[in-house]
């Protein structure tokens, strides 16, 4: 019976060993054929994205250099203005690709600081002005909001990008309104004590066609684009928000509006204070 037991465990660490190569082997081949696919879809998604920018920048600027003293002033700057788009979108699909590398490296820390949501906001939708021009913009935060302790810049990209993606994704004239406010949860922890929770919620909502019901909880996925959208894109716009929500604790969700349109909602605990607060510290 000794014996037979040996033999028997003799079998079983053999044969273990045996499945446990066979599975490694497999992971290996898995791991592969993923990042086969995912260097495909990335080198599809810039073949395209930057293609159209470069080609706008050359034709541009040999325009230019060619005959100037062909071209009337207005010309110029119609050939300005197309540069200077086709920069800022390129600029814009380079700036998502590295934020991707940082935040699978693990490599993104917050850095919180006090910040004047309202300020956040605007700076955002500012820097979209080109792409905001055909549509209405409203922005509604309380009077005598308190400022939240968050990364001002990683949040600000992260509104950037969804604001971004409203009007991309939204025909002219549409209206996109952006909302803040904030909770305040009381817990009792085991020792008895008391504590405060804040939660900032900032939600960015449009009236276009909203998203199909099964894309609802794929929009995060990263190089996922909506099957309705008939533009560019390399479909990492809204896993980097989602990635730098989460990197402040936060989660972000997608709502379809039964009135037509989406409604993204962001929601962040962090430390918060009122302006007069902050003052007397």
């Amino acid at each position: 019976m000794l014996l037979m037991y040996f033999v028997i465990a003799l079998l079983n660490a053999v044969l273990t060993f045996k499945i446990r190569q066979v599975e490694k082997r497999a992971l290996r081949e898995e791991g592969k054929a993923n990042t086969i696919k995912l260097y495909n879809t990335l080198l599809n998604s810039l073949s395209h994205e930057l293609r159209t920018p470069i080609a706008t920048i050359v034709g541009a600027s040999d325009n230019l250099l060619a005959a100037p003293q062909k071209l009337t002033e207005q010309n110029k700057q119609e050939l300005v203005n197309e540069i200077s788009k086709a920069s800022f979108r390129m600029n814009q699909q380079i700036e998502n690709l590295l934020n991707m590398s940082r935040l699978e490296s693990g490599f993104i820390q917050p850095h919180r600081i006090w910040c004047d949501v309202n300020e956040l906001i605007y700076e955002a939708v500012n820097k979209l002005e080109v792409e905001l021009k055909n549509h209405k913009v409203v922005v509604s935060v309380p009077e005598k909001f308190p400022l939240f302790k968050i990364d001002f810049g990683l949040m600000e990209h992260a509104l950037f990008n969804l604001i971004n993606n409203a009007a991309t994704y939204t025909p002219d004239h549409s209206v996109i309104t952006i909302t803040a406010s904030h909770t305040e949860e009381f817990s009792t922890g085991k020792a008895g004590l008391e504590t405060v929770v804040n939660e900032l919620i900032i939600t960015v909502t449009d009236n276009g066609k909203g998203f199909l019901a099964d894309e609802v909880h794929r929009v995060f996925e990263k190089f996922y684009r909506s099957k309705n959208s008939g533009t560019g894109g390399t479909g990492l716009g809204l896993s980097i928000v989602k990635g730098f929500v989460e990197a402040h604790d936060g989660k972000i969700r997608l709502e379809n509006l039964s009135s037509g349109g989406a409604k993204f909602i962001i929601e962040i605990p962090a430390e918060i204070s009122y302006l007069n607060n902050l003052k007397n510290e």
